[in-house]
């Protein structure tokens, strides 16, 4: 009986420790397949924090466009307002300079 009981001991423990290394190596797998997982995840959301930004430059560069488009419109008309101004006062220089010139 003795003999049987070691030989069922040493089952035992043979079996023990091969369900403790199967255990391991699952959980060795587990880990690596939760860190690939989370390597893909990861480089998915700097892609997507990248594709973000340059969305966000688009726009950005897009509202920069319009409002230079805007301040030289702005400038533009203020131009030829001062362009018409400044003809509507050319005859009056021209007639105050005859004027001058007759007078001496």
């Amino acid at each position: 009986m003795t003999m049987e009981a070691i030989r069922t001991i040493t089952e035992l423990e043979d079996k023990s420790r091969a369900e403790r290394s199967e255990a391991e190596a699952r959980v060795k797998q587990a880990l690596a397949e939760a860190e690939h997982e989370g390597q893909t995840q990861l480089k998915k959301a700097r892609r997507e924090a990248a594709e973000h930004g340059r969305e966000m430059l688009r726009n950005a560069e897009a509202r920069a466009a319009k409002a230079a488009e805007e301040v030289a419109k702005r400038a533009e008309a203020e131009s030829d307002a001062l362009r018409a101004s400044a003809k509507g006062r050319l005859n009056e220089a021209a007639d105050m300079i005859v004027g001058r010139v007759v007078k001496s």
